[in-house]
This record gives structure tokens, C-alpha cells and sequence, in this order.
């Protein structure tokens, strides 16, 4: 899938005259084009997932199906190791808190204020969504409903995402200042610590030692966040050791692959989470010394900066299309890949509104900066594109 030939299996010396991560400011650092086309391949594999779960087709069809897109819950598990690795990439050394949080409020809550009151309208009107009590609905709007097991897919069910990364922009400035004191070694040992984390809380899952939802349970989703935060950490200080970009794509596609012969939900984490921990520094290397990535193609970056929107409206698309279809229509195949092209188009359409007429002038409208005389300017078109190129790249595809 990429024709990349990275041999080494340490940092690569940057190109001369190219910016050096490790001293330079976030300001400065380049941007990682192929962390956001991953994006893009990420919220495909969620795509394809409820596609299947909503049997779209059957007999062959459904069984091929199956196969590529079973395991496309791992597709969230790789946001979260993402994010954790791009909101310290970009990470501000004298940055407050508040805000920070200001800036990740901007990036994700217009979207996801827009799709909820699209699923509340869909649930009134549509059969097979659910209506929300004002106490569910209440919670999704704060973002805590994944928080409880009997709200966690409530009004936009995708949104469940959203309240796991909440809790993580929540405690990310005090993890970065750890992680900034911490050196390497420090860092080495939470990314270690990370990975068994995520195994023993598979084990619990996997055999029911908890009672807990630990697929959507924010707290237990953390171990990802913390991961690509301390890969990042690694990679910015030039001492990650890991494989290339061909290399790190084979153990993860290796780890999806494996997922049905060992189990979904969050059990399945275990089976991604190397191979995504691998991959993202790999990619990110790869933009930084110039080597071939094939995610860093245009059009697949373009596609990677409309990921959230598509992720956070393409759930309601397939919910319309099956109040029409019937539950569980399973199609021939021909209509079955008719069906599912028309869902795809639609969702990425009305994604791309989101992205243009939400998303990003929400951005711009929450992140003016007052003036001293009171009036406030909006970012221009190259401070958009570099943040956009950074601290954008982190959101779960959300």
C-alpha cells in the first residue's frame, strides 16, 4: 500500500535545511500531511463497520464484508493513539489550560452540536433511533454520556467518541507536563505501561471480570492517549525506535486482521494497538525526512480534513437509509454496492458542508482574538492551514 522503503530503525537525519522537531517550537515544526490521509483510512474502516452491522447485504456479499470491515471498531482505537500523539506534537511549552481547551472546544463542539440536533430531528421523526430523556440529552451535549453504560449512544451515536476525547483534553495538560519532565526513559516506560494497560484491561473485558462498558468508558480508553502522547514525546526528542513505514503498516494490518480470531469490542484493542503505535510515528517520520507515503497524497489529505465531519454525520446517513431499506435488508450484491455508494456519497457530501460551513467558520468565529480596543481580527487563510495541519489533525474521527 505504500511504496516507502524505510530500512532504518531509528530516526532518519532530517533533510538539510528542514526543521528539527526536537528544537524547535511547535510554531515551527512541520506539518504531518500523513497522519491526516490516515485519518481519512481510519474513519473508512468505521464506515465499512456499520455498514456491515446494518446488513446491507448478504450471502457473499456480507461475508466479504465482513472480512475487510468486522474489525473497523479499531478504527476509533487508532484516533485515540493519534490524538494523544498530535495534541503533543502541537503542544504550546507556555500554553494555560484554559486555553487549550478553548481551542479543542472550537475544533469539535460546533460539529458535534450540529449532529446532534440532526439525530434529535431524525429521532422524531424516523423510526430506530431512540428519543433521549433531558437527562441523556443533557449529557451528550456536556460530552459525558459515554460515562454511563445506558447513555453512551444516545442522540448521535458516534458521539461516544467524542466524551472519551473530552475526558482526554481534560487531563492532557497535566500529562504533557509529566511528559515533559519525564526524558526519555520516562517516556519509554509510560508508553510500556500504556500497552499493558490496554492488555490487561482487554483480559478483564474479554472475560467478563468487569461489569463496566469498558469499549466506551473514558477512564479505559485513556492507556490509547497516553500512548501516541508518549510516542510523541519519544519522536520529538529523536530517540524513537521503531520500523518504517512499510514495516509498521504490515503489523498493523497483521493486528486487524487477527481481530475475529480473538474478539470485538475492547478486547480487540489488543490485537491494534502495536501495530497503530508503530504506524503513526512511522508516517510522521516519513513526512518529516521527505520519505515516499502514500498518505500524504492530496487527495487523501483532502479527505483526511473532512474525516471528522464524515465520521460524525455518515451514522445518521446509514440510520435514513435503512428506516427506508428495512432492518437488516441484506441485499444482492449489485443493489447492496449501489446502496452503499449512494450512503458513502451522501455522507461525504453532506460532510463536506459540515467541514465548510460549520467547522471551519465555527473555528474561526471561537478562536478571534480580542484586541485591546475590542475588536477581533480572524485568522487568515495561512494561520488556518497550519493549525489546521496540526492541532486539527488530533480530533477522534473523532
Amino acid at each position: 500500500m505504500t511504496t516507502a522503503t524505510t530500512r532504518a530503525t531509528r530516526t532518519p537525519p532530517a533533510r538539510a535545511g528542514a526543521p528539527s522537531a526536537t528544537t524547535s517550537p511547535p510554531s515551527s515544526r512541520p506539518s504531518l500531511p500523513s497522519l491526516t490521509g490516515l485519518r481519512w483510512i481510519a474513519a473508512s474502516l468505521v464506515f465499512g463497520l456499520h455498514v456491515h452491522n446494518f446488513n446491507f447485504f448478504g450471502g457473499t456479499g456480507q461475508r466479504l464484508v465482513t472480512w475487510a470491515f468486522g474489525a473497523g471498531s479499531t478504527g476509533v482505537s487508532f484516533f485515540f493513539v493519534l490524538s494523544g500523539f498530535v495534541l503533543t506534537w502541537s503542544a504550546r511549552p507556555h500554553d494555560s489550560a484554559p486555553a487549550f481547551w478553548r481551542r479543542r472546544i472550537a475544533r469539535v463542539y460546533p460539529v458535534h452540536l450540529v449532529t446532534a440536533a440532526l439525530a434529535l430531528l431524525m429521532a422524531y421523526t424516523l423510526s430506530g433511533l431512540a428519543r433521549p430523556t433531558p437527562a441523556q440529552g443533557l449529557a451528550n451535549l456536556l460530552l459525558l454520556h459515554s460515562w454511563r453504560d445506558s447513555w453512551w449512544q444516545v442522540l448521535d451515536p458516534v458521539s461516544w467518541s467524542l466524551a472519551c476525547e473530552a475526558f482526554f483534553y481534560a487531563a492532557f495538560p497535566l500529562l504533557f507536563v509529566l511528559l515533559r519532565r519525564a526524558g526519555v526513559r520516562g517516556a519509554a516506560a509510560l508508553a510500556a505501561l500504556s500497552v499493558a494497560a490496554v492488555a490487561v484491561l482487554s483480559w478483564a473485558d474479554f472475560h467478563h471480570w468487569t461489569t463496566l462498558q469498558l469499549y466506551s468508558f473514558p477512564a479505559a480508553r485513556l492507556p490509547e492517549f497516553v500512548l501516541g502522547a508518549a510516542v510523541a514525546r519519544l519522536v520529538l526528542l529523536g530517540r524513537w525506535r521503531g520500523p518504517g513505514l512499510a514495516g509498521s503498516l504490515a503489523v498493523a494490518i497483521i493486528g486487524y486482521f487477527l481481530v475475529p480470531q480473538v474478539a470485538h469490542g475492547y478486547a480487540a484493542t489488543v490485537c491494534t494497538i502495536v501495530g497503530f503505535a508503530l504506524l503513526i510515528p512511522a508516517a510522521a517520520l516519513a513526512d518529516m525526512n521527505g520519505l515516499p507515503s502514500l498518505w500524504r497524497h492530496p487527495r487523501l489529505v483532502r479527505l483526511g480534513e473532512l474525516s471528522f465531519a464524515f465520521y460524525m454525520v455518515h451514522l445518521l446517513v446509514v440510520h435514513a437509509a435503512a428506516n427506508v431499506l428495512g432492518p437488516k435488508p441484506q441485499l444482492h450484491l449489485l443493489p447492496a454496492v449501489a446502496v452503499t455508494a449512494v450512503v458513502f456519497a451522501v455522507a461525504l457530501g453532506l460532510s463536506w458542508v459540515l467541514y465548510e460551513a460549520v467547522e471551519r467558520p465555527a473555528r474561526r468565529l471561537l478562536l478571534r482574538r480580542r484586541r485591546a480596543g475590542g475588536t477581533a481580527p480572524v485568522p487568515g487563510p495561512k494561520t488556518e492551514t497550519v493549525s489546521a495541519g496540526r492541532e486539527a489533525t488530533a480530533t477522534a474521527g473523532d
